[in-house]
């Protein structure tokens, strides 16, 4: 029988639905039940991504003897960490405080009827295994423990509570902001940390995108001039793209390596990371002075957003969370060949050029944890090793050749595996992650000139503004045709960002507008009146154990980074002077000038280099022609993370007039013109693009 989660719209709960668990949601009616029997709280905190999560839910949740304990004795409540990061914040924090500051999902958190944690860990075992406790050993020791020596637990989950508090509430008054120079010390810390032969964190086992620190290195490296920052993006972004992190033959970006070499992935594919990706591709494409790069950076632009456009956008147009790891019990099934596989898909030659290109061998280069007999031989996850340009002077034929028989081929591939069961999807919408990705096609669109991209932002944008609110404010998730919970901070921000970029791509007045419009709620219902900075959850949110200031910049930026830079450049295009203090307050709040938290604060740190370095303002007006265009591709070519742009429209679209332009800006001789601006003082207007940024 279903239990309490068959009426949910998240995904990640209703594949619990039919558990033998008694689930409940997060809600009145579970946390009365605790209160009113005084039994602890079992609360377990995953995603519909996540591959230990379903590894738990298979071993211990569909259990009937697990199940039966933990209905007896706890009050179970499943929550989804992407429709509630306030929750995933909270606990978090205190499971990292009780396992020796290791985190992860699923994420196993025990609490006292007041929401006090008295336990946490992440992934059990179902029984006792490997020198860690099983599920059960767990769950029976606990419930021995409330039973006998409760106010103890109590004692202590209060203990517990008050460290979670201090770590997650206001920091107090604020302080100074670093000076200038602290960009450079701050990209340096993060450039020693790299791996200067492969890319990436070099401490890490897993290689992650690191999109951030990515941001961060090249804004140093525009500000200083320094190769080495650059190097290492260039680096990073080039073994992304050509390792197996990167789906080669449907586009889209897998969550991490598990390798220091970006081969094996873990296979998930979450919004957010094509999101991040794309931008700092697209930055490193700005940035990059070599040729081949460029290609390599564009086509991998494309290959993501291409990818989320075909398999993660809702008809609605918006665009839906992730797809999962696993597909037929098994994680990485969907993505992997055997050498077999690709020879009877293909001729001999295709497969032949094919199989060197993509390093797929008889052998194999992983096999899947737990398969000693594996049909037809080794896996292979695809991963360049030879380009078209080897493979021609190997083979005796014409690079052209070469490419176009490897496309042939990976289309072929393509077709075949799309008739393969496919990985779970999470179709809800997420406000905040879908604001990410309108952020990114904007300036993928603008970048490499493809409108299409930008039209399917604008219609994102569009459908969260119209759908995805109530009363004037935003919410968190949209699923089944139903949007609810309050929004965070998060969702506001990353919208605000998303329609800032758009603005720069079509120059459409009313996005601004709309982003004016979010600020002002945020800081009305967000804002922190005391330390300065935007709390994760709104004034009038549901009470929780700690309301957490959005601090940190993870695997998403937070809140404050991205209002950071947002309000800056929102300050200049609205003439919102309010809007440069609000900014300068999350600054002196949250820049961390010890450098300690450097991994924490990369995005944040690209606000303090825009407000020491300061914005030019590049101010297009004239006739919407082609001359236009080949201006705005001078603009949109070059990097520059401290620009804001404005461009007239002919005729104004309403809205226009919000848009704060200097006085006296006219075309020369009616021909579309170029001013640079900085601090209301402007260089001599340009009508030649070749000359609107003259070599230094």
């Amino acid at each position: 029988m279903p239990n309490r989660l068959n009426g949910e719209t998240s995904p990640y709960l209703l594949q619990h639905a039919e558990n033998p668990v008694d689930w409940f949601p997060w809600g009145e009616e579970a946390l009365a039940l605790a209160r009113r029997e005084g039994r602890l709280i079992f609360l377990s905190i995953g995603y519909s991504a996540c591959h230990w999560c379903h590894v738990m839910e298979h071993e211990s949740f569909e259990d009937p003897e697990i199940a039966e304990i933990l209905n007896r004795n706890f009050v179970s409540i499943k929550v989804d960490r992407e429709e509630r990061p306030d929750l995933d914040e909270i606990y978090m924090a205190a499971t990292m405080l009780f396992s020796g500051g290791h985190g992860g999902w699923p994420m196993s958190v025990f609490l006292t009827p007041s929401l006090e944690p008295v336990f946490a860990g992440t992934y059990f075992p179902p029984r006792d295994a490997h020198g860690r406790p099983g599920f059960r050993t767990v769950l029976r020791y606990l419930d021995e423990r409330w039973k006998a020596d409760k106010n103890t637990l109590v004692s202590d989950a209060g203990r517990a509570a008050d460290a979670v508090r201090s770590l997650l509430a206001s920091s107090g008054p604020p302080s100074t902001i670093p000076g200038p120079e602290h960009t450079e010390q701050a990209a340096s810390a993060v450039f020693r940390a790299f791996d200067l032969s492969r890319g990436g964190i070099a401490s890490q086992a897993n290689k992650f995108p690191q999109s951030l620190s990515l941001d961060l290195l090249l804004r140093a490296f525009q500000a200083t001039g320094q190769a080495r920052f650059r190097d290492a993006v260039e680096l990073t972004l080039e073994r992304m793209a050509l390792g197996g992190i990167y789906d080669h033959l449907g586009g889209g970006l897998h969550r991490y390596a598990t390798d220091p070499q970006w081969l094996v992935p873990h296979f998930e594919k979450m919004l957010y990371d094509q999101a991040l990706v794309v931008m700092a591709l697209v930055d490193g494409w700005q940035a990059t002075e070599n040729p081949r790069l460029r290609t390599l950076f564009a086509s991998r632009i494309r290959g993501i957003c291409d990818y989320v456009l075909r398999d993660l956008r809702s008809p609605d147009g918006a665009f839906y969370s992730s797809e999962d790891a696993d597909s037929e019990g098994k994680e990485g099934k969907f993505y992997v060949w055997t050498r077999d596989e690709v020879e009877r898909s293909l001729d001999a030659k295709s497969a032949a050029l094919f199989c060197s290109h993509f390093d797929v061998t008889e052998h194999g280069n992983w096999m899947h944890p737990g398969d000693s007999h594996v049909p037809h031989g080794p896996k292979n996850v695809l991963q360049v090793v030879r380009g078209a340009e080897i493979l021609a002077r190997l083979e005796g034929m014409a690079a052209d050749d070469v490419v176009e028989s490897l496309e042939r081929s990976r289309e072929t591939l393509f077709r075949l595996r799309e008739r393969r069961p496919r990985p779970g999807l999470d179709d809800k919408v997420l406000t905040g992650w879908n604001g990410l990705m309108v952020a990114a096609l904007a300036r993928a669109a603008a970048v490499l000139r493809i409108p299409s991209y930008g039209e399917a932002a604008v219609e994102a944008a569009g459908f969260i503004l119209r759908e995805v609110t109530s009363h004037g404010r935003l919410l968190a998730t949209f699923s089944r045709g139903r949007a609810h919970l309050a929004a965070y901070s998060t969702d506001y921000a990353f919208l605000c960002w998303g329609l800032v970029n758009l603005y720069e791509w079509d120059a459409d007045p009313r996005h601004l507008v709309d982003a004016e419009g979010l600020a002002d709620t945020l800081a009305e219902h967000y804002w922190d009146d005391d330390g300065g900075g935007f709390y994760l959850t709104a004034a009038d949110h549901e009470q929780l154990l700690v309301r957490a200031r959005s601090s940190t910049d993870g695997a998403t930026p937070s809140a404050n980074s991205v209002m950071a830079i947002v309000l800056q450049k929102l300050a200049l295009l609205m003439d919102r002077p309010d809007f440069r203090d609000k900014a300068r307050a999350i600054l002196e709040a949250y820049v961390d000038a010890s450098n300690r938290t450097v991994f924490q604060q990369e995005l944040m740190c690209c606000a303090l280099d825009a407000w020491h370095r300061g914005w030019d303002q590049i101010v297009l007006v004239g006739p919407d022609d082609a001359r236009m265009e080949a201006m705005q591709v001078a603009v949109h070519r070059r990097f520059l993370p401290n620009k804001v742009l404005v461009r007239e429209r002919r005729p104004p679209l309403p809205g226009d007039d919000r848009v704060r332009r200097l006085e006296g800006m006219r075309a020369v001789n009616g021909a579309p013109t170029a001013y640079i601006c900085r601090d209301q003082t402007c260089e001599p207007p340009v009508t030649d693009p070749e000359r609107l940024f003259p070599p230094k």
